[in-house]
């Protein structure tokens, strides 16, 4: 038909070429027609031939729809297999060949009709299937860019910004390289490539290797020596070239000084044959060909055969040897994927490769590669579907091999470095800017030391006024589980130092930390577990540093041993079950932190009954059923038990088992009450004031510590005279938790309760004062004497330097010497002189020491002077304090004097009263002033 159109169309149908209507048109000039059919015939046979051109039309693009259809899904197949088959690949090459061929024929058809070609659709839904890939392969669509291959700004800039080369040689003409087509070069290609170059003898490779590097070295002794010499110093400088700045300014050198074929050549041997150790200057030597292959893309090429060659030589040795070698090949390769100096396809194609063989230094290799551009292949659109595949196919060998824990932990690092796992993400919880400047200087700043010192100053500078402040901080003080463990110490002494300035914030921080641990008590959850070690730790530090009293201490101690714990095996306590060995671990911190400041005095011998308590506590711990042979009691916990009671008490005797530690508390128990029972008798009788206190005692129940201090204070004073309150007040356990040899009645053991102290106190003393004494009187002891030796030393001491001490006056003005006055004055001649009006001045003398001797110089400072003001107000006031004085002193002259004068004259205006009924002596008055001795002895006679 288009034969006939084109050779007989005019005749038949009156048709007219396209190209010679336009040019008809162009040129006005008419084209003759013919007239061998009349014009109705020539429509019939026009109007078929267009019938023809439009089913032509329908059935091109019919055959484009389904050629876009088999490539695209080819396209799927490729990313979801990474290959395509042969089958596939011919017919799509027949379609492909059938279409152009129909397209041609169109194409003809409509010149010859002079009608127009129809449009092909462009594919509409590509866009479309690449985001549904990428979605089906974790990553969003919206996450392939650019930035999203990048792990940040400054690798970006890296491996795509290069310096400008048209600023420094701009007449040379960057060569535009046009990129091998993915038809062209697919992983079938690669793999006959592959097995072209597959050799019997391992020998020929080693020469085909050798052959292409000693190709570079051919021309060597043909070049220039002076050249020579400046391409080998430039040579040996490039390992140093180890950041961007340098290796930018090497292949500028490169560029405008040693731009030769044979420098090219040379270059290239260079880079290839880094040495296996220098893997930092991989990526240094590929962003130098990346600034060169613009203009010199010959280097590039030549690189990327060099690295082909070399990994095809490694992949068919199959030795396991030169591991070094074989990575240094494998990072480069990926350092130029990188800089899209190696194609992707190949890059690929040699993980592919290297998953075929998956044993041993290929795992390396693979990994190596994976680590070095696996996110860069992971994160690009073109080859994600397949890096994700070699990914999974990877794990699923991990888990079918039987590899060694090296290698599964180098294949599990490689495949969540380049597909990290989901995580949701952490919100931070925003706070004011001084809570967050608070938090730095308590959790970062005190844990270095050369920022430690400031802390206290930073602390000392906050608002204290403001609440909202004074409250975070004593929070942030408060919660030592936030600053590492070694350190809850410089926080104990940070509190210590800022006590000094701000007295109600260890109050605070105390009563926190308190309130911690008894919550800890409470809830008994694993996840608070270090946070009450450091809690406990930190209650210990505050006691070294004198915030706590050693009350505070023991009522944790025993609180610890005693809170909710049960005395039946029977009966297990939700708060303290039978497994459960973390409260003996908190003793044993907090007696490691201040257990060694209890060895001496009160506190000395309340610590060793606290042994007791804690042994029998231990071995009822250790006698649970729900240890056995199977389930052994932990052995750790066995050796801190013992290291913690040894270290404090080197000579101490342990218990060997539960009854022993049973019996040696009942012995201690029917002590106290023997010694204590009829003191509590006693204090039940005893005045209103103490049986209303005894009974908000019995009231309070387990809260009632405070009141028990009430309870203590109000038996007696024997702490406060023993002159060391903080060492001597303890805490009072309730003996029906602990001891469960004997139950007596609540109201005894509460009895007891309240003076448990009194009684471990009382141990120092002898056994016949402490029986004899009334409750209320005061308790002697040899520590009652020393203390009042030790301080009437003191005072004594104190006394006798003070009154060695010369107390001097101080002199605030001192007299000028008479001979300066002297000559001060003026001469005769002075005076005679014509006077001259002068500023008015103040003279003052300046003494000066010159040596031994001391110098007088006359100053005249002006009146108005700031020196001169202030000397005068200093005298006015002085001035004016001094006539107080005065008028205060003749004041009270004038009153003692009117105050006589008043007395004398009510004595001599005051009448006698006389009785007359009776004549009475009158009363003698006693004369005033000295006694008149010869008025009472007589006058003395002189013997002569």
């Amino acid at each position: 038909i288009l034969s006939f159109c084109k050779h007989c169309g005019e005749d038949y149908a009156g048709l007219l070429p396209k190209a010679m209507r336009i040019l008809s048109e162009k040129f006005n000039i008419a084209v003759p027609r013919s007239s061998m059919l009349p014009p109705e015939k020539q429509k019939n046979v026009r109007s078929l031939l267009k019938d023809y051109y439009g089913s032509l039309c329908k059935h091109l693009l019919k055959e484009h729809s389904e050629m876009q259809a088999f490539e695209r899904k080819n396209r799927r197949i490729l990313q979801t297999k990474g290959e395509l088959s042969t089958e596939r690949k011919e017919r799509g090459e027949a379609l492909a060949a059938l279409f152009q061929k129909l397209f041609n024929g169109t194409l003809n058809f409509a010149e010859a009709l002079d009608e127009d070609v129809p449009e092909l659709p462009e594919e509409k839904s590509s866009k479309g299937d690449g985001d549904l890939l990428l979605m089906g392969g974790g990553l969003d669509s919206d996450d392939v860019t650019s930035l999203s291959i990048w792990e940040d700004e400054e690798t970006q800039r890296f491996y795509t910004e290069f310096p400008n080369l048209k600023d420094y040689l701009p007449n040379f003409k960057i060569i535009k390289q046009e990129k091998t087509s993915v038809a062209s070069m697919t992983e079938e290609n690669l793999d006959e490539d592959l097995k072209e170059e597959e050799l019997e003898e391992d020998k020929k490779e080693e020469e085909t290797v050798a052959e292409a590097i000693e190709e570079y070295e051919e021309n060597d002794n043909n070049t220039n020596s002076s050249n020579k010499i400046l391409l080998d110093a430039f040579l040996n400088l490039l390992p140093n070239c180890v950041n961007r700045e340098m290796i930018d300014n090497a292949a500028i050198e490169f560029l405008m000084y040693h731009n030769t074929k044979h420098h090219r050549k040379k270059l290239v041997k260079v880079l290839f044959g880094v040495p296996r150790t220098r893997l930092d200057l991989l990526p240094f030597y590929a962003r130098l060909v990346a600034i060169l292959n613009p203009l010199l893309p010959d280097i590039a090429t030549d690189l990327s055969v060099l690295l082909k060659h070399d990994f095809k030589y490694h992949i068919r040795k199959k030795d396991q040897i030169n591991i070094e070698s074989k990575l240094k090949v494998i990072r480069f390769i990926s350092e130029l994927v990188k800089f899209d100096l190696y194609s992707k396809i190949e890059g690929l194609y040699c993980l592919k490769v290297l998953l075929h063989d998956f044993t041993h230094h290929h795992i390396e290799m693979a990994c190596t590669m994976l680590e070095t551009c696996g996110r860069f292949f992971f994160r690009s659109p073109d080859t994600h579907q397949r890096t994700k595949v070699y990914l999974e196919q990877i794990m699923r060998m991990k888990t079918g091999k039987t590899l060694d824990s090296r290698y599964v932990t180098m294949i599990e690092n490689a495949y969540y470095f380049v597909n990290p796992p989901e995580l949701p993400v952490t919100r931070v919880k925003e706070r004011p800017i001084m809570h967050e400047f608070i938090r730095h200087i308590l959790y970062q700043d005190l844990t270095r030391p050369a920022e430690a010192p400031k802390v206290l100053d930073f602390m000392r500078r906050l608002n204290w006024r403001d609440q909202q402040i004074f409250n975070y901080a004593i929070k942030c003080l408060t919660q030592a589980w936030n600053v590492p463990y070694p350190n809850i110490k410089d926080l104990a002494n940070l509190l210590a130092g800022l006590v000094e300035y701000q007295e109600s914030v260890a109050a605070h921080v105390v009563d926190g930390v308190l309130e911690d641990i008894r919550i800890g008590l409470e809830a008994n959850t694993k996840n608070l577990n270090q946070r009450r070690v450091a809690m406990v730790k930190y209650l210990g530090e505050l006691y070294n540093y004198r915030m706590v009293e050693s009350n505070d201490i023991f009522k944790i101690l025993y609180s610890l041993i005693a809170f909710g714990v049960a005395t039946d095996h029977d009966y297990p306590s939700p708060w303290d079950p039978p497994e459960h060995l973390f409260r003996i671990r908190l003793v044993c911190t907090l007696l490691d932190t201040c257990g060694q400041y209890f060895n001496h005095g009160p506190s000395k011998v309340k610590l060793d009954y606290f042994f007791v308590y804690f042994q029998h506590y231990f071995w009822f711990k250790y006698s649970s059923p729900v240890w056995t042979v199977e389930n052994p009691f932990p052995t750790n916990m066995n050796h801190m038990f013992r290291d913690c009671l040894t270290n404090l008490r080197p000579n101490i005797v342990l218990a060997e088992g539960y009854q022993q530690a049973k019996d040696t508390l009942e012995q201690i128990t029917i002590k106290m009450r023997t010694k204590w029972n009829p003191i509590i008798s006693n204090h039940q009788n005893d005045g209103d004031d103490l049986d209303t206190i005894l009974e908000a005692y019995f009231e309070d129940g387990e809260d009632g510590e405070d009141k028990e201090l009430q309870e203590e204070e109000s038996f007696s004073n024997e702490e406060d005279d023993s002159g060391d309150e903080k060492e001597d007040r303890t805490m009072h356990i309730r003996r029906e938790e602990l001891d469960d040899a004997h139950q007596q009645p609540t109201f005894i053991d509460r009895d007891i309760d309240g003076i448990e102290d009194r009684a471990i106190d009382s141990d120092l003393d002898s056994d016949d004062n402490s029986d004899n004494q009334a409750p209320n009187s005061r308790c002697h002891s040899p520590d009652d004497d020393d203390f009042l030796a030790a301080f009437d030393k003191m005072v004594s001491d104190n006394l006798q330097d003070r009154m060695r001490d010369n107390v001097k006056p101080q002199f605030v003005d001192i007299p000028v010497p008479l001979h300066v006055k002297t000559n001060a004055k003026k001469t005769y001649e002075q005076l005679q002189e014509p006077e001259t009006e002068q500023k008015e001045t103040v003279n003052f003398v300046l003494m000066l020491r010159k040596g031994n001797k001391q110098q007088y110089k006359n100053v005249a400072v002006p009146t108005d002077s700031e020196l001169a003001l202030n000397l005068r107000s200093q005298e006015k006031a002085e001035r004016v304090e001094m006539e107080k004085v005065k008028r205060l002193t003749l004041d009270i002259n004038d009153r003692l004097e009117e105050e006589d004068y008043q007395d004398q004259l009510s004595q001599t205006q005051k009448p006698s009263m006389v009785n007359l009924n009776r004549e009475r002596r009158h009363k003698y008055q006693h004369p005033k002033g000295a006694p008149d001795a010869d008025l009472i002895f007589g006058r003395k006679k002189i013997q002569r």
